[in-house]
């Protein structure tokens, strides 16, 4: 290397430093230092030098022994999945996750159940839903959704919460249960109980359940690397952006998804590298349309999980309407229900035609045309196309859409 060369070299590498410090010593005030975080409206992804027929491009992705054709799973949400929607989601190539502390597992006849959520007023809904939701878990129906579910000839999937976890797990498991997920709205490696009660031990309770165990969720590079080293198959990524979640504004807490996802996924390579393995990172929230899906692999996640676009599917459960997870709390709901519509099957929004201009139809549609204008033939080559700071993406040259509430514009 020549003497200009090796001045060069170190001359960047000087002024990368800077910027480090730099974006170290952000502060919102003389008390409290910061760091700017990034949603996926104000990033975009940049073409390369080479593109593919749509044919060619792979969207299919490995969940433990399992294959699945679309980087797609429905949120474990009493207004998005039964086991209807499970069936039909299994069959089209995606997974549906059940949750096992819904309305599902409380009655065995639903239908009265979800006329009273869906009719309610807005004023009454969550005293409605606190109501609804006391009603105890029925452990025989836990079996019998997952039994359900199985007998349409596709994987089931099912969620609870870490606190019932070692309870309710191993009778999933037992009932048929393909794939197990332990979530709740925020997850740490550490719980201090005031009654002194030990918290759920992730590394072991892996061991114990014969299938692939995803735990979520959580936002930070370090949380994600310490869940991994548990022996995870997958961790849920995102805290607060879904549709129906009221955590940000209830809790104040959350990261963007574009850099949540890509601090998690930073996480991932660190892990691969130190052990070879590869826990899968899945974007938990806040996609609504095909973009939203593409930029978050592009962000690093090798699938999503949506609710919104789900629950407005003509088979999904919530009649046209959606709820959070945690509305019902009985202490602090963090959730709302929101009227989403019914816009076409579940096929329609999953794999089209389109008939509508906005994004929320065909959404593996989008994601293999947005692979293919990028040049990647796979989810890992889209993981690595260029991404770009862009606020003024869903802005610019679109004053008539705005004005006349079309397509990009349409609120």
């Amino acid at each position: 290397m020549s003497k200009n060369q090796t001045t060069t070299c170190q001359s960047e590498k000087t002024d990368s430093a800077n910027l480090a410090d730099k974006a170290d010593s952000m502060r919102i005030g003389k008390g409290k230092s910061t760091r700017r975080a990034y949603g996926f409206d104000e990033i975009a992804l940049v073409p390369g030098s080479v593109t593919y027929d749509l044919e060619l491009c792979d969207i299919s992705f490995q969940l433990g022994k399992h294959k699945l054709g679309m980087p797609i799973i429905a949120s474990a949400m009493d207004s998005v999945v039964d086991a209807n929607i499970a069936a039909v989601m299994g069959k089209l190539g995606g997974l549906a996750v059940l949750n096992l502390q819904g309305i599902q597992t409380r009655y065995e006849h639903t239908d009265e159940v979800y006329s009273k959520v869906t009719t309610c007023d807005n004023q009454s809904f969550v005293s409605v839903m606190q109501e609804l939701y006391s009603a105890p878990i029925q452990e025989k129906l836990i079996s019998k959704r997952i039994e359900e579910i199985k007998a349409k000839g596709v994987l089931a999937a099912v969620s609870v919460t870490p606190n019932v976890a070692e309870k309710y797990g191993p009778l999933a498991v037992k009932a048929g249960c393909d794939v197990l997920v332990v979530q709740s709205t925020v997850t740490g490696v550490k719980h201090h109980s005031v009654s002194g009660a030990a918290s759920l031990d992730l590394a072991k309770f892996c061991k114990q359940v014969s299938v692939p165990v995803i735990v979520g969720n959580c936002v930070t590079y370090e949380i994600a690397l310490a869940l991994m080293e548990t022996g995870v198959a997958g961790i849920l990524v995102g805290i607060g952006p879904g549709a129906a979640c009221t955590s940000r504004s209830v809790l104040g807490i959350g990261i963007p998804m574009a850099t949540a996802i890509a601090d998690c996924s930073a996480a991932r390579e660190q892990f691969v590298s130190e052990n070879g393995q590869r826990p899968l990172i899945i974007a938990d929230g806040g996609m609504v349309v095909g973009g939203d899906i593409c930029k978050a692999i592009a962000c690093g996640a090798d699938a999503v999980m949506i609710g919104s676009p789900i629950a407005r599917a003509k088979e999904a459960p919530g009649r046209g309407f959606h709820w959070g997870m945690a509305t019902p709390s009985p202490v602090l709901p963090r959730g709302t229900r929101i009227k989403v519509g019914t816009s076409g099957t579940l096929e329609q929004i999953l794999l089209g035609p389109a008939h509508i201009d906005d994004g929320t139809q065909n959404l593996t549609g989008a994601l293999k045309t947005s692979m293919s204008t990028l040049g990647a033939s796979n989810i890992s080559q889209m993981q690595q196309v260029e991404v770009v700071i862009a606020p003024s993406i869903l802005t610019e040259g679109k004053v008539f859409q705005n004005a006349q509430h079309l397509g990009m514009g349409r609120s």
